[in-house]
Parts: structure tokens; sequence; C-alpha cells
């Protein structure tokens, strides 16, 4: 699984063939099939391990924050959720020691132009399961927005840490050109203070 998830990032998923990740995982071609029962179902496999592991971890999280009853608030709550989504990113630059390089992204960035996953994977594995913990929690903390709203307001979120982690890993190839450098606990808070203070405007905009 670790030779494929290198290979898919580096190559994409219709460039890499099962004998090239057999030669560099050490083994043959019918041992992959025989266990993975081919390249797609590698494929799935190598993002599933991603997903749960991704998951947990956000839903741990989120769980943390609303036990704690003496530090529970809005932008701790969207702190907590933002560090978790890009700490993969910055697990990775960790173990490789440099900017910008982080299979999970280029894994997501290349599935996100040229998807190869069942389509319900994502909702089904992560999507789903994270925003009903998620739901509860902002509902509980900001007790003023209808729960109509409540989907859209993650859904925004999520739309600022993806764009933004993608931005960045784009910026980070680009070593001669004129662009920012992205800094990833300057990003966390602005997207919490931005956010945080765009629900509570929501809020106060529902009121009137």
């Amino acid at each position: 699984m670790e030779a494929a998830e290198e290979l898919f990032c580096r190559r994409g998923f219709k460039d890499t063939s099962v004998r090239e990740i057999a030669a560099a995982a050490g083994c043959n071609v019918a041992a992959i099939n025989y266990y993975f029962g081919g390249k797609e179902k590698l494929y799935v496999a190598v993002w599933g391990r991603w997903l749960e592991q991704m998951r947990e971890a956000r839903i741990d999280a989120i769980r943390r924050i609303m036990s704690g009853d003496g530090q529970r608030s809005l932008e701790t709550l969207l702190e907590s959720y933002a560090r978790t989504f890009v700490e993969p990113l910055a697990a990775e630059e960790r173990l490789h020691q440099r900017q910008g390089c982080s299979r999970f992204v280029e894994l997501m960035v290349r599935e996100m132009v040229d998807p190869h996953l069942p389509t319900d994977m994502f909702v089904r594995e992560m999507v789903s399961p994270v925003m009903v913990v998620l739901s509860e929690a902002v509902e509980t903390l900001c007790p003023w927005l209808e729960p109509s709203v409540v989907p859209h307001v993650i859904l925004s979120v999520v739309g600022q840490l993806v764009h933004a982690i993608a931005v960045r890993q784009m910026f980070g190839r680009c070593d001669d050109c004129d662009v920012p450098r992205l800094d990833l606990e300057q990003m966390v808070q602005h997207i919490v203070r931005f956010s945080a203070a765009g629900i509570r405007g929501y809020a106060n905009g529902e009121r009137k």
C-alpha cells in the first residue's frame, strides 16, 4: 500500500501500472491481485486508510472540545476542526523536512481533477459521519442558527480549508514565482477568525 500510494501520488492512477507497484513493493503481480483484487481496489484501499484516519481524528477532536464546558466556544471548535483538517499535510512536511511535500494532498488534488473512487466513498466514509457530529456541535454553540443553515456554514469552512491547502501545494512548486508562502498556523488562525465572524454576522442578519 505504501508503494502504491507513492506511485499514485507521483504519476496518477492511469499512469501507474500494477507491475510498477509490484516492483516498487518487492512483490509479484499475483500477490497484489490476490490480496486486493487489482489496481482499482488497491487504490480504494489506499484511500480508505486515509479516510478512516482523518474521520476518527476529526470526530475525536470535536468531541474533546464539546466535553470541556470551560473552554467550549465557536472559535475553539473551528480551530480544533481546522487543525485536524490540515494535520496530514503538517505531519508529512515534518516527516519529509521540506515545504510542500505531502503525499496526501497530492493524492487529493489528483483525485479531484481525475476521479477514480466510487462516487459515494467520500460521503459514506468521512463526510457524512463527520457532518453529523460537527452539526450537533455547531447547533449547540450557535443556538440562534436555523438547522437548515448549519450544513451551509460547515461546507463554507471546509471549502476554505480545501482551497487553501490546494493553493498552498501549488505555490510550493513555484520556487521562482512571486507568490505568498502560506504558513499553516497563520492559515488556520485566519480561517477560524474569518469563519467565526461570518457565522455571527449571519446570525445577526437572521435576527433582523
